[in-house]
């Protein structure tokens, strides 16, 4: 890796310095039980797969916010079979599930910590208001970083143009050489930091393939590797 000076830093949130995997697991589990299902790891698995379609939807601007919240839920119902079960109240609780349960991944929080006031840090999310605030808020990142750009604040999201053009007009670098963001998603994080101009680095703790069509700045498999190419 090599070592550039950069100043400013666009984490990711959700399965970069959180488990969202963790966190969708718990609060699915805990919102299928209160309609009298068991989750299983089928079950896990076919939500998560229908919950990454419709935000890869969304990324491609295929569906809106609106749609994809309940809409994912009505999906799983069909396939489950579920009836009767609002998929808006459904949707509600399980926000708030997502809120209130998380973790780190790896040493995020004492790596953010160990880089304040070294390098400016904003939290880059796709997220909804009430889950990230909520969240950042319980774990204390909100307090840590700089400032936190939650695409549906922000009024686009991430990989538009529009999303970025924002986040980067409210930061006081204005060299975009200088401005990495590490992110864990190819489609999202990588793709919008490339359309934007700004060095990315892929966050690639399973040691997944590049794809051959697809180029990063920066692979890291661990959290801490940021500070070797922060030098």
């Amino acid at each position: 890796m090599s070592r550039n000076n950069f100043t400013t830093l666009l984490w990711d949130v959700d399965n970069t310095l959180l488990d969202f995997d963790y966190s969708q697991r718990a609060s699915l589990e805990q919102c299928l039980r209160s309609v009298g299902v068991v989750m299983t790891e089928e079950i896990l698995a076919d939500y998560a797969g229908i919950n990454d379609r419709f935000w890869k939807r969304l990324e491609r601007g295929e569906v809106t916010r609106e749609e994809l919240l309940p809409g994912r839920f009505v999906e799983l119902f069909a396939h489950l079979g579920i009836q009767g079960v609002d998929p808006d109240v459904f949707h509600g609780q399980y926000e708030e599930g997502l809120g209130h349960i998380f973790r780190f991944r790896e040493n995020a929080l004492d790596l953010c910590r160990s880089l304040r006031g070294k390098v400016r840090q904003y939290l880059v999310t796709n997220g909804t208001v009430r889950v990230q605030r909520t969240k950042l808020g319980i774990s204390g990142l909100d307090r840590i970083v700089d400032g936190v750009f939650i695409s549906q604040e922000v009024g686009a999201d991430k990989p538009q143009k529009a999303y970025f053009d924002y986040c980067l007009a409210h930061i006081p670098e204005k060299n975009r050489e200088r401005i990495l963001i590490v992110g864990d998603s190819l489609t999202s994080d990588m793709a919008g930091g490339k359309a934007a101009g700004i060095p990315v680095c892929w966050y690639n703790p399973k040691g997944l393939a590049l794809p051959a069509d697809v180029t990063v700045d920066y692979e890291i498999g661990r959290l801490d590797q940021v500070l070797e190419i922060l030098g």
